[in-house]
């Protein structure tokens, strides 16, 4: 329904009489709010359209008649078909062509998307005037029949019906691009193909979609209505160009609803949200939550398809809250002489977003501190300020402090708060009283005194202050550093005095200055003490007799050229030292009546040969020096000339001779110490010489080796010469006492394993026969015998035999004494034994020789 007035300014408002069943929109398209069948009643019902301003109206009766239903009679008539003819062809005549009939433009074809069918839908026919006459085939070509996506339109070869065999989705693709073409039954084509163009028209079948389900935006707080906030965006598949397209937006909820339930609002067209309300707090609501919902059909309620997205708008935090101190004084404590130490620490609240520059804050001091003593840092964390000292405080001189501190934040405030930019309170800081160092003053002190300054002289009073002035405490005294040991203090007064004379050439003094050290301390809890030095600028006297220098020199044989340069050295200094004055003594004769000397200014002067000719060699020249103080000291120093022999040049060429002769004193101490550590090294060498002679002495049998024929038959280094190698004293075999009487060995010297001295006892003798029938039974004998003498050694007193295992058929060769000489027997039966046993009868059977 429509309304229109004269001048078209009037804002009219649509009503219903039936709104239960019918509904009107603002724009007058009325629809059915519900489904229900139509009958007579519901066939007519009125619209009214009234006036918003002077509440006129004015209706209009609508009437609804149903469509006629398809009868069996309808269903089988096919519906009329358009019917597309080709064009006629340009045809020659005469020689020429003719244009017959301008080319038809063929309107697109529209067909809606999703169609129900019944499918295949016949949409045109295509017809060619010359069927008449020809027997025609009909064919399409292009996407959607021959070429990809293909089969979605056929056409009947025989009449042209070209039909849609499913249902198209405008979405994928809107517009097809068709040709027909008309052959004979040849395959020759006899028309020009026609273009096809069939459009997809749109229907609402695509809800909106939102780029994003959730969008983020900000707004700072204390914003101002009309304020930009953010926008969302949805798409919608449907044509844009038509009403399926067309999206509409707006506000579903807002949550939470303070301090209003409308703070934003939304362009319904573009998406942008803007807010429409004052009274935005991050203090007291910090986040908003939005349901955006977008409708197509230009936001129809009833036709359109919507949905919905979230939109979370944080507040931003502004300085709209300065820091506000938590109490109005704070109170503190420090020790005096101390630096960096908290004394205090002041606490703020601020409501803005902590660690943000609107919440940080910056401390300042702004009264009680003209002396710049402390200092305030603020805590990154706690946003707290720490008050420190940076500059030591006396606690005499100040015992408190009143300051005035001041808090304001990095930033400052928004415009338009009323609240006051900075928080002021004051603190009160209390001085300790500790016990602290004495201190000397002057630190250093100085003092002038000349050298040579007797032992027990009163030099100055070096005393130390206490700063502690409300302490009572004592001072006392003592040295801490003196190099030279020259002087002491009294601990009590401070008096130095000295105890050595004062040196100024001393090496301790460095730029006449000698420096001492001294300690004070007091008697506090806990003790503490200072340092302080006094410097002695020693005031020189003539002290010191100038000498020689060089001390030795070479000149040449000849008195040309034969000059010395000589200076003199003084450890003393103006006015005590130079100008000298150089001169010869008169004793010995030799001296003047050889050498020359002539002063060439005050430092220096130089010494000649005074003869044509002086034998080489190392002379010793007395020179008298006199320096110029008050009064003079002078000193006979010895200069010692090497006279060398010399070239045309000057050079000495003696110089073996020269070197020889002149050795200093330092190269003859040394080669003497080089002497004397070499013969203490072969004084040492000889003792220790003789020391291990006595040793191995000692370790020594007291039996001289060569009586000891023990110790010779037990020596087995070589084996023998062979048959030559057969003389042998056979007789060494018996026991030793024969040989030597024991009458002869003096008393008290005897081997541990000999026999004890006592009378000889009686053994049995063995058998003198001259072939014993087994050599084993000669040895059974002997073995028996030394088993029977009670006076036998534990063992064998001449070789002593190891256990070689058991098994072996020969019996015991222990105890081969005897006192019978093996030269008694006759072995010579051995030779018939074999050669194994010619070597035994030879040492045996060898007769007297």
């Amino acid at each position: 329904v429509k309304f229109s007035n004269c001048n078209g300014k009037r804002k009219v408002q649509y009503e219903s009489s039936e709104p239960a069943d019918f509904k009107v929109d603002e724009d007058g398209m009325v629809y059915a709010v519900r489904s229900f069948p139509l009958s007579s009643e519901h066939a007519k019902f009125l619209i009214y359209a009234q006036d918003k301003e002077t509440q006129e109206k004015w209706q209009v009766a609508v009437k609804l008649s149903l469509k006629p239903a398809l009868t069996e009679e309808s269903v089988k008539e096919p519906p009329e078909v358009e019917e597309i003819v080709f064009p006629r062809q340009f045809s020659k005549h005469s020689g020429h062509l003719q244009r017959q009939k301008r080319d038809w433009v063929i309107p697109p074809i529209n067909l809606p998307e999703n169609s129900r069918g019944p499918f295949p839908q016949e949409l045109v026919r295509i017809r060619s005037d010359r069927d008449k006459n020809l027997s025609l085939r009909y064919s399409v070509t292009g996407p959607g029949a021959d070429q990809p996506p293909t089969g979605i339109f056929i056409i009947n070869p025989i009449s042209g019906q070209l039909s849609v065999t499913k249902p198209l989705d405008r979405e994928q693709i809107a517009r097809f691009h068709l040709r027909a073409h008309a052959v004979d039954i040849n395959g020759n084509q006899v028309e020009n193909p026609i273009d096809i163009v069939i459009n997809v028209i749109d229907m609402n079948d695509n809800r909106p979609e939102f780029l994003h389900q959730v969008w983020n935006g900000t707004v700072p707080e204390g914003s101002k209505p009309g304020t930009y906030v953010m926008t969302v965006t949805a798409i919608d598949a449907d044509d844009p160009n038509a009403l399926n397209g067309m999206l509409r937006y707006r506000i579903l909820s807002q949550a939470p609803s303070t301090p209003s339930p409308n703070m934003f609002t939304i362009n319904n067209e573009t998406g942008d949200i803007i807010t429409v309300a004052a009274g935005l707090d991050r203090e007291k609501v910090q986040q908003y939550t939005l349901i955006i919902q977008a409708t197509d059909m230009e936001g129809n309620p009833t036709y359109g398809l919507s949905n919905t997205a979230t939109a979370i708008i944080t507040v931003t935090d502004v300085n709209d809250n300065p820091p506000e101190f938590t109490a109005m004084t704070f109170y503190g404590e420090v020790p005096e002489n101390r630096v960096d130490v908290i004394v205090a620490n002041l606490t703020v609240t601020d409501k803005d977003q902590p660690h943000t520059p609107a919440w940080n804050a910056v401390y300042r001091i702004s009264g009680g501190d003209p002396t710049g003593r402390f200092a305030i840092q603020t805590d990154p964390n706690s946003n707290d300020g720490l008050v420190t000292v940076v500059k030591p405080i006396d606690f005499e001189t100040n015992r408190m402090f009143v300051l005035t501190v001041a808090a304001e934040n990095q930033v400052p405030l928004a415009k338009g708060i009323q609240h006051p930019p900075q928080s002021t309170a004051t603190v009160s800081v209390t001085v300790i009283d500790v016990n602290e160092n004495p201190y000397f003053a002057p630190n250093p002190k100085i003092i002038r005194q000349e050298e040579g300054l007797h032992a027990g002289t009163m030099l100055t009073t070096f005393t130390a202050q206490d700063p502690d002035r409300y302490m009572q405490q004592n001072i006392r005294y003592t040295k801490l550093s003196d190099p030279a040991n020259w002087l002491k203090i009294d601990p009590v007064n401070g008096q130095i005095t000295t105890i050595a004379v004062l040196d100024r050439e001393s090496p301790n003094v460095k730029n006449n200055i000698y420096n001492a050290t001294f300690l004070a301390s007091d008697n506090g809890i806990p003790p503490m003490s200072g340092t302080g030095t006094l410097q002695i600028y020693l005031l020189d006297i003539n002290d010191n007799a100038p000498q020689v220098l060089p001390q030795e020199a070479e000149t040449c044989e000849t008195p040309d050229p034969n000059s010395i340069n000589i200076t003199a050295l003084d450890y003393d200094i103006d006015p005590n030292a130079g100008p000298f004055a150089f001169d010869l003594p008169l004793s010995p004769v030799t001296i003047k009546r050889n050498w020359t000397i002539t002063r060439l200014n005050g430092d220096f002067a130089q010494l000649n040969l005074k003869i044509k000719f002086l034998e080489a060699g190392i002379y010793e020249v007395p020179i008298i020096i006199t320096d110029s103080g008050n009064p003079p000291k002078s000193n006979i120093s010895i200069l010692r000339v090497k006279v060398c022999q010399c070239d045309s040049n000057g050079d000495c060429t003696d110089v073996d001779r020269i070197v020889g002769a002149g050795l200093g004193t330092g190269a003859i101490i040394a080669i003497l110490l080089c002497i004397i550590i070499l013969l203490i090294l072969v004084l040492m060498f000889v003792v220790w010489m003789k020391r291990r002679d006595k040793e191995r002495q000692a370790k020594q049998l007291l039996i001289d080796p060569e009586d000891d024929v023990r110790d010779n038959i037990l020596k087995y280094d070589e084996e023998g010469g062979g048959e030559e190698d057969q003389d042998y004293d056979l007789s060494q075999l018996q026991q030793p006492d024969t040989v030597e009487p024991d009458a002869i060995k003096p008393v008290g010297i005897r081997r541990m394993d000999e026999r004890p001295i006592h009378a000889e006892p009686q053994y049995p003798v063995r058998s003198a026969a001259p072939h014993p029938g087994d050599i084993g039974d000669f040895i059974n004998e002997g073995l028996k015998a030394a088993d029977n003498d009670p006076t036998a050694p534990p063992y064998d007193s001449l070789l002593v035999f190891d256990y070689e295992g058991s098994g072996s058929t020969a019996g015991s060769l222990s105890s081969l004494n005897s006192s019978s000489s093996g030269g008694e027997q006759d072995y010579d039966y051995l030779n018939d034994w074999g050669p194994r046993f010619k070597k035994l009868a030879d040492m045996y059977g060898g007769g007297d020789d």
